[in-house]
Protein backbone atom coordinates (compact mmCIF):
# COMPACT_ATOMS: atom_id res chain seq x y z
CA UNK A 1 0.00 0.00 0.00
CA UNK A 2 1.42 3.37 -0.99
CA UNK A 3 0.88 6.67 0.75
CA UNK A 4 0.84 10.07 -0.86
CA UNK A 5 4.59 10.40 -0.23
CA UNK A 6 5.26 7.05 -2.00
CA UNK A 7 6.67 5.23 1.06
CA UNK A 8 5.71 1.64 1.64
CA UNK A 9 3.78 1.09 4.85
CA UNK A 10 5.42 -1.35 7.27
CA UNK A 11 2.89 -3.73 8.74
CA UNK A 12 3.11 -5.89 11.87
CA UNK A 13 4.56 -8.79 9.86
CA UNK A 14 7.49 -6.76 8.54
CA UNK A 15 10.67 -8.29 9.95
CA UNK A 16 12.94 -5.29 9.48
CA UNK A 17 14.80 -4.05 12.49
CA UNK A 18 15.39 -0.48 13.38
CA UNK A 19 18.91 0.87 12.88
CA UNK A 20 19.48 0.90 16.64
CA UNK A 21 18.78 -2.82 16.97
CA UNK A 22 21.06 -3.68 14.04
CA UNK A 23 23.81 -1.52 15.52
CA UNK A 24 23.50 -3.28 18.88
CA UNK A 25 23.73 -6.70 17.25
CA UNK A 26 26.69 -5.59 15.14
CA UNK A 27 28.40 -4.14 18.22
CA UNK A 28 27.88 -7.39 20.12
CA UNK A 29 29.20 -9.44 17.21
CA UNK A 30 32.21 -7.13 16.94
CA UNK A 31 32.87 -7.45 20.69
CA UNK A 32 32.76 -11.24 20.53
CA UNK A 33 35.05 -11.30 17.49
CA UNK A 34 37.53 -8.98 19.21
CA UNK A 35 37.52 -11.32 22.23
CA UNK A 36 38.21 -14.27 19.91
CA UNK A 37 41.05 -12.30 18.29
CA UNK A 38 42.57 -11.56 21.73
CA UNK A 39 42.31 -15.22 22.73
CA UNK A 40 43.92 -16.41 19.49
CA UNK A 41 46.70 -13.81 19.78
CA UNK A 42 47.43 -14.79 23.40
CA UNK A 43 47.42 -18.48 22.45
CA UNK A 44 49.94 -17.84 19.65
CA UNK A 45 52.11 -15.71 21.96
CA UNK A 46 52.04 -18.41 24.63
CA UNK A 47 53.38 -20.93 22.12
CA UNK A 48 56.04 -18.61 20.66
CA UNK A 49 57.32 -16.70 23.71
CA UNK A 50 58.93 -18.84 26.40
CA UNK A 51 58.44 -16.19 29.07
CA UNK A 52 54.62 -16.31 28.91
CA UNK A 53 52.95 -19.14 30.84
CA UNK A 54 49.20 -19.74 30.95
CA UNK A 55 47.76 -22.42 33.27
CA UNK A 56 44.50 -24.26 32.48
CA UNK A 57 44.87 -22.95 28.98
CA UNK A 58 41.39 -22.31 27.52
CA UNK A 59 39.47 -20.97 30.53
CA UNK A 60 42.40 -18.77 31.50
CA UNK A 61 42.91 -17.64 27.89
CA UNK A 62 39.30 -16.51 27.64
CA UNK A 63 39.53 -14.57 30.91
CA UNK A 64 42.91 -13.10 29.92
CA UNK A 65 41.54 -12.09 26.50
CA UNK A 66 38.58 -10.34 28.14
CA UNK A 67 40.79 -8.54 30.68
CA UNK A 68 43.23 -7.49 27.95
CA UNK A 69 40.32 -6.18 25.89
CA UNK A 70 39.04 -4.14 28.84
CA UNK A 71 42.50 -2.75 29.53
CA UNK A 72 42.90 -1.83 25.85
CA UNK A 73 39.52 -0.11 25.93
CA UNK A 74 39.73 1.68 29.30
CA UNK A 75 43.35 2.17 30.35
CA UNK A 76 45.39 2.19 27.15
CA UNK A 77 43.82 5.37 25.64
CA UNK A 78 44.65 7.35 28.79
CA UNK A 79 48.25 6.10 28.82
CA UNK A 80 48.60 6.82 25.09
CA UNK A 81 47.37 10.36 25.64
CA UNK A 82 49.78 10.93 28.53
CA UNK A 83 52.64 9.44 26.52
CA UNK A 84 51.80 11.36 23.33
CA UNK A 85 55.03 13.42 23.32
CA UNK A 86 57.08 10.20 23.59
CA UNK A 87 54.96 8.55 20.88
CA UNK A 88 55.75 11.45 18.57
CA UNK A 89 59.46 11.60 19.45
CA UNK A 90 59.93 7.82 19.01
CA UNK A 91 57.73 7.73 15.87
CA UNK A 92 55.35 5.34 17.60
CA UNK A 93 57.86 2.81 18.91
CA UNK A 94 56.84 3.56 22.49
CA UNK A 95 53.42 2.06 21.64
CA UNK A 96 55.04 -1.39 21.83
CA UNK A 97 56.15 -0.56 25.37
CA UNK A 98 52.59 0.55 26.21
CA UNK A 99 51.26 -2.75 24.82
CA UNK A 100 53.83 -4.62 26.92
CA UNK A 101 52.66 -2.67 29.99
CA UNK A 102 49.04 -3.69 29.26
CA UNK A 103 50.19 -7.32 29.10
CA UNK A 104 52.03 -6.91 32.40
CA UNK A 105 48.93 -5.49 34.07
CA UNK A 106 46.84 -8.31 32.59
CA UNK A 107 49.30 -10.89 33.95
CA UNK A 108 49.01 -9.33 37.41
CA UNK A 109 45.21 -9.34 37.31
CA UNK A 110 44.55 -12.81 35.88
CA UNK A 111 45.46 -15.82 38.05
CA UNK A 112 47.25 -18.47 36.01
CA UNK A 113 49.03 -16.03 33.69
CA UNK A 114 52.67 -15.19 34.29
CA UNK A 115 55.25 -13.16 32.41
CA UNK A 116 58.91 -13.75 33.21
CA UNK A 117 60.01 -10.16 32.58
CA UNK A 118 59.99 -7.05 30.47
CA UNK A 119 61.65 -8.66 27.43
CA UNK A 120 59.03 -11.43 27.43
CA UNK A 121 56.31 -8.77 27.64
CA UNK A 122 57.84 -6.91 24.67
CA UNK A 123 58.05 -10.13 22.64
CA UNK A 124 54.43 -10.93 23.50
CA UNK A 125 53.34 -7.40 22.58
CA UNK A 126 54.94 -7.71 19.15
CA UNK A 127 53.46 -11.19 18.50
CA UNK A 128 50.00 -10.16 19.74
CA UNK A 129 50.09 -6.97 17.64
CA UNK A 130 50.91 -8.92 14.49
CA UNK A 131 48.33 -11.65 15.10
CA UNK A 132 45.68 -9.07 16.05
CA UNK A 133 46.39 -7.00 12.95
CA UNK A 134 46.09 -10.04 10.67
CA UNK A 135 42.96 -11.38 12.39
CA UNK A 136 41.13 -8.04 12.55
CA UNK A 137 41.93 -7.45 8.88
CA UNK A 138 40.59 -10.90 7.96
CA UNK A 139 37.43 -10.43 10.07
CA UNK A 140 36.93 -6.91 8.73
CA UNK A 141 37.19 -5.33 12.19
CA UNK A 142 39.71 -2.60 11.29
CA UNK A 143 38.49 0.88 12.20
Amino acid sequence: MLHANNHRRHGPGDRRRSGLECTAVSALTRLVLLLVVNVIALWVAEHVVHGLKIDHVWPTLIIAGAVLGLLDWLVKPVIKLLALPFVIITLGLVLIVINAAMLGIMALLVPGVSLSGFIAALECAIIISIVSWVATTLFGLRD
